[in-house]
């Protein structure tokens, strides 16, 4: 590989404009210090806490689409795909896994995963992300974060070189998470009345990046959040959760869905700007991590994201029978819009829509 790709090059550097976080204390070291103590930051206002909110009174199950059918053109899957996009706008489906990696960087000292600590002007590194003022509330949770593809766009000074097979278990992973969200999208494409590339090409240059989590247990979690409610601001998000403990709830109906987790299963959702795309028929879902009192839990979200030169708006097969309700932006705006404020569910998607809406 080419010495400036690797070691980071020009447009790797390129991502620092899209914002900052401010650093904060790891929570995973805070609480091997002190299991019992929540620090006032990390308590949620009323409304958020997870006890304080309401539960989706549905029994619904989330569609688990199969992917090897899927591929082969089933009509079913393609129907369950459809339906998942418009009224779920998530799915679960199967896939391989890279959670021992995950897990060694985060059993690592706390010393040595400072060595790939995210600076205030970097997206990239370990820490916490969406860290805005001093002031706001934090989430129970550290993470990791690193572009992954395309190549040009790593900065390998933040991927823990101290792990032994780190970089080889990502690459896999992103190359199979890749396969899937070509197909994934190809399908969509149809759904969005384009050919099989058409969301292919809305893109220019598909790119992608993972957040890898860690939520420690925590002696409260009625009072605190692992992650903060939110939808995502790419295309697509690909998460891998913990086989046996449930973390991911989704906003759906007025309520709080928890995602139960399918062993070796992908939960896929929907991002801001596919809902941007298809004017609105395909909705980013809102949604947020909770912890529980026992148990540590990990996961590996994974962003499929636009160009960032390109604009982002509705195409036209998808304002045939809908009159249109959202404009087009620059994608590099709204990526700054969104990163560059705390999580607050989809407020920041008022940016994309037109103000009749």
């Amino acid at each position: 590989m080419d010495l400036e790709v690797e070691n980071g090059g020009i447009e790797a550097d390129r991502v620092r404009v899209w914002g900052k976080s401010l650093p904060v204390p790891s929570v995973q070291e805070m609480v091997r210090n002190d299991s019992e103590s929540v620090p006032e930051r990390y308590i949620q206002e009323n409304d958020n806490r997870p006890l304080n909110s309401a539960l989706c009174s549905e029994l619904s199950e989330i569609p688990v689409i199969d992917f090897s059918l899927l591929v082969n053109g089933n009509e079913d899957e393609l129907n369950k795909l459809d339906f998942a996009c418009i009224e779920w706008g998530f799915f679960q489906e199967v896939l391989r896994d890279m959670k021992a990696a995950v897990a060694e960087f985060f059993s690592l000292s706390l010393d040595e995963k400072k060595k790939y600590s995210m600076p205030e002007n970097d997206l990239q590194g370990y820490g916490q992300a969406y860290v805005v003022s001093k002031e706001q509330k934090l989430d129970w949770g550290d993470l990791i974060f690193l572009m992954t593809s395309p190549l040009e766009a790593r900065n390998m000074k933040y991927w823990p070189n101290s792990v032994p097979g780190f970089k080889e278990a990502v690459d896999e992973y992103s190359r199979e998470v890749e396969r899937v969200s070509e197909e994934i999208m190809a399908n969509m494409s149809f759904f969005m009345g384009m050919d099989k590339n058409g969301l292919k090409r809305l893109h220019v240059v598909m790119k992608q990046s993972m957040r890898m989590n860690y939520y420690p247990p925590c002696s409260r979690p009625d009072l605190v959040l692992g992650v903060s409610s939110h939808s995502d601001g790419g295309s697509i998000t690909i998460l891998l959760q913990d086989d046996d403990i449930t973390g991911l709830q989704i906003k759906h109906k007025g309520g709080w869905l928890p995602v139960k987790p399918i062993p070796n299963a992908l939960v896929v959702n929907i991002g801001d700007a596919v809902e941007a795309w298809s004017n609105g028929i395909y909705k980013s879902i809102e949604h947020r991590a909770v912890t529980n009192s026992n148990k540590a839990r990990m996961s590996v979200a994974t962003f499929v994201q636009a160009d960032e030169g390109i604009e982002i708006g509705p195409v036209e097969s998808m304002m045939q029978d809908r009159p249109r309700m959202y404009k087009n932006v620059k994608y590099l705006d709204y990526i700054k819009h969104v990163l560059g404020r705390k999580m607050d569910g989809k407020a920041h998607t008022n940016f994309l829509k037109l103000e009749s809406e």
